[in-house]
């Protein structure tokens, strides 16, 4: 029997990447400059507006599915006699996982029949996307949602995120970085190298004076970590937030250095969810990998 992949908005493919891949999505919300919007991979609010806003000093904040919302969202799937899969964002970014499972348990005594997994991707952006991209994949294949939902468990941590920023305004809002450091590391061109890490949370790694080192070196963690090295043949997806030029610098790079990826290098949005938090100026790099550790 066939059954639904779902994902949160969050794991930033555009509209037409969904709707290829038959994954459904489930919208967090975003307030801009006092105004409630849904994070509907820019159909609402576009891309270049958004991050214009935050260039030109708006704030924005941000909001995580309910339980209710997820419950409304899970019924109609499993009235149809529908089995779901669904994956969250990163319980170490959000607790939205927990909104989740009240629906899950809810839907239980209402739909004993029917089954409906939830799975901490322990990823954001179009890190989280790659893995949800690979269940399409496996889908398609024939994998049933009982075998699709523990290889996603058990291959979670094999998606590596590697990002960097050249405005290190927003993670001084966030308080990644203190207000110091933010002033120091503007005057030298610092760009921050982050990635996720094993519980899910985004963790400073490196500090890398000029755009062109920091982009250098993340390629080279990809040398690093990547299945097969060099000879990685998997999906290579990037994410930026207003800086695509500095993100197809980027997918040359691993071309050059990747010359049997699948296909040429996936550049997505940052959403409006994430990049509330990074501001613009960032670029995402996801790849298949070993399993992260730390």
């Amino acid at each position: 029997m066939s059954y639904v992949l779902s994902c949160c908005s969050t794991a930033d493919l555009s509209k037409q990447h969904f709707e290829q891949r038959d994954i459904h999505y489930v919208c967090f919300h975003y307030v801009l400059d006092g105004v409630e919007h849904l994070d509907d991979l820019g159909q609402s609010v576009s891309f270049p507006d958004f991050y214009t806003a935050l260039a030109n000093g708006s704030s924005a904040t941000t909001s995580q599915v309910n339980a209710i919302e997820y419950y409304s969202y899970f019924r109609r799937f499993l009235e149809q006699g529908q089995d779901v899969l669904h994956v969250c964002l990163s319980s170490g970014i959000s607790g939205t996982i927990n909104s989740a499972r009240i629906a899950q348990e809810n839907l239980a005594e209402e739909f004993p029949q029917r089954k409906l997994y939830i799975v901490d991707s322990l990823g954001a952006s179009s890190g989280y996307g790659l893995l949800m991209d690979k269940l399409a994949d496996l889908r398609d294949e024939g994998t049933n949602v009982v075998d699709a939902y523990h290889f996603a468990v058990e291959n979670r941590l094999k998606v590596h995120h590697w990002f960097f920023s050249t405005d290190l305004s927003f993670y001084v809002k966030g308080g990644r970085i203190s207000k110091s450091s933010y002033v120091v590391g503007t005057a030298l061109g610092i760009c921050p190298l982050l990635n996720m890490d094993s519980l899910g949370r985004l963790v400073p790694r490196d500090r890398i004076r000029t755009k062109k080192r920091v982009i250098q070196q993340m390629v080279e963690q990809m040398v690093r970590h990547a299945e097969g090295g060099t000879d990685y043949r998997g999906k290579v997806f990037l994410s930026n937030s207003a800086c695509p030029e500095d993100a197809r610098e980027v997918a040359d790079l691993v071309k050059q250095k990747f010359p049997n990826i699948d296909g040429e290098p996936l550049i997505n949005n940052v959403g409006t969810v994430i990049g509330s938090h990074t501001g613009p100026g960032t670029v995402a790099l996801f790849f298949w990998g070993d399993e992260r550790e730390d």
